[in-house]
């Protein structure tokens, strides 16, 4: 899959030129967790495994989606946590207008954002299994976190080689999503780049605008999870219209990509994962368990309860239409961005099936 669109210049205004993303990545090894202790066998054949077990997904992917392109299809990148990190802030620089390597304009503030950015990616590096990265490279990577699989699998007593199959299942349904819809990171990208604050918008007047929205709010009221709660939800009312309706539309896309792996999972999964029952069971468990204070205030900042949201409310969508209409019909879903659901549609999929397909 060729690029969408070619990267920002440094002088794009979206902010990635004001991040120093050497310290971002820095900061974010410090606080990347020791690996699971295992001998140098295990590591190399939990590495190599993923690398297989990611090619071989490969098929009934494609055979419950129906999605085919004749792309060939690249190895999974086996990563460390710090390689993780690495990563995803290669990409964000990209995204957002600069380069790991390049020297942030405005010293202190380009540390400070880099101080956050490092805290953030290192928080996500210890819990991220595996990432499909539409913008990386000339065709996509698709990222598995073998600490983090290993760590998971070891927690919640589950077959390591299913739950491996498992994890690929996802990730490599979001590489076929992207790679049989060539425009669809074209939109994702338009989507980024207008939602992305502007470079050099005064703090005090972001603070102002979160401070405003947090002061309208009623707390009576009840919010949906996938828009209206914890931080996303004072950033989403604090932003100008045209930032806001780009955040909902990415979160839409979010919800339906996610939906769409997850139904994909377990619709592939008795075929290729015997235990797939056993895992889906324990994983819903633990996506609903109760957590610390502070388990509670990071997932809340990082916006973790919102995705656990999506895979949920995406999951319910996709598996309705899929029902009602089959998986080709359903397809259509990949057409343009005016065929991707719109947020009154997430929750009632038949208006969707009105509105696109009759």
């Amino acid at each position: 899959m060729d690029r969408p669109s070619e990267p920002a210049s440094p002088t794009d205004d979206r902010g990635g030129a004001s991040v120093d993303w050497k310290l971002a990545v820095r900061v974010a090894s410090k606080l990347a967790r020791a690996e699971p202790l295992m001998s140098g066998y295990t590591r190399e054949q939990a590495r190599s495994e993923l690398v297989e077990l990611a090619a071989s997904a490969e098929e009934p992917v494609r055979e419950v989606t129906r999605l085919a392109d004749g792309h060939p299809v690249p190895a999974a990148h086996i990563v460390d946590r710090p390689g993780w990190s690495r990563a995803a802030a290669a990409s964000l620089a990209g995204l957002l207008g600069g380069s790991v390597e390049e020297r942030p304009r405005g010293l202190l503030a380009g540390r400070a954002s880099g101080l956050q950015a490092g805290v953030v990616l290192g928080i996500l590096s210890n819990a991220i299994i595996g990432q499909y990265d539409p913008f990386a490279g000339q065709g996509g990577q698709l990222l598995l976190v073998a600490p983090n699989v290993i760590h998971t699998e070891r927690a919640t007593r589950v077959r390591s080689r299913d739950f491996r199959t498992w994890v690929c299942l996802h990730e490599v349904t979001h590489r076929v999503q992207f790679s049989a819809s060539p425009w669809l990171a074209g939109h994702m990208r338009a989507l980024i780049d207008t939602a992305s604050p502007a470079d050099g918008e005064p703090l005090l007047e972001v603070g102002q605008r979160l401070v405003a929205a947090l002061r309208s709010r009623d707390g009576s009221e009840e919010r949906d999870p996938l828009l209206g709660t914890g931080i996303l939800g004072l950033v989403l009312e604090s932003q100008p219209p045209a930032q806001r309706e780009a955040m909902i539309g990415l979160i839409m896309l979010g919800t339906v990509l996610e939906g769409h792996a997850e139904h994909v999972m377990d619709a592939a999964g008795p075929r290729v994962v015997p235990t797939v029952e056993h895992i889906r069971a324990v994983f819903d468990e633990r996506r609903h368990e109760r957590r610390g204070l502070l388990q509670w205030i990071m997932r809340t900042l990082l916006g973790m309860d919102a995705k656990m949201a999506q895979y949920a409310q995406g999951k319910k969508f996709v598996d309705t239409i899929v029902q009602q209409v089959g998986m080709d019909s359903f397809n259509t879903i990949w057409t343009s961005p005016e065929t991707l659901p719109r947020p009154s549609e997430i929750r009632e999929p038949e208006t969707w099936i009105t509105r696109v397909l009759k």
